[in-house]
Order: structure tokens, then sequence, then C-alpha cells
């Protein structure tokens, strides 16, 4: 079971360092072109990057989620969250390459 939690781990930290690049990037342009947008995107990109940052603190940090999530958490309950978090790490890859190419 641990690897469902590793995997949904490492998919939720990718998704972290996309949308942070995506925020930034877009805020840049935001700035640049005053575009509406460009402002969805970088909202949508913030409020993103709060939840995924939120997930992987609780998956990582947080004193008693972080133990319960290892210990207790079932595995087709792990198979559901990680299939969530590796579609969303697919489509945000897509995404970056799409507004980087």
């Amino acid at each position: 079971m641990n690897l469902w939690v590793d995997v949904a781990r490492l998919a939720t930290a990718v998704n972290v360092l996309v949308l942070a690049s995506l925020a930034i990037l877009w805020g840049r342009n935001y700035a640049a072109m005053r575009s509406k947008h460009v402002l969805g995107l970088f909202v949508f990109a913030t409020f993103l990057l709060a939840e995924n940052a939120a997930a992987l603190y609780y998956y990582q940090l947080d004193p008693t989620l972080s133990v319960w999530f290892r210990t207790a958490v079932p595995a087709v309950a792990w198979q559901a969250m990680l299939a969530l978090h590796v579609l969303e790490t697919v489509g945000l890859t897509f995404l970056a390459w799409v507004t980087w190419d």
C-alpha cells in the first residue's frame, strides 16, 4: 500500500511544481497584457496550486493525517486518489506544454 501513497505524493509534488511555474508565467503575462483570459488562467493555477500544496502537506507533514494516510486508508481509496492525481499531472503537463510552445 505504501507504493500507492508514494506515487500519489510524487504526482502531487509534480503538480505543485508545474502549477507554480504556470502561475508565475501567467502572472507575468497578466502584468504585461492585462488580459482577462490570462487573469483567469492565473487564478485557476493559483487555486489549484493551493489545493495541491494542501494535499501534499497532509500526505507528508501533518502529524495525524500523514500517519492515517500511510496506515489506515484502504488500498482501493488510494488507487482512486492516485488515479486522480496522475490524471491531473497528465493534464497539467499537457497544459504546460501548450503554454510554453
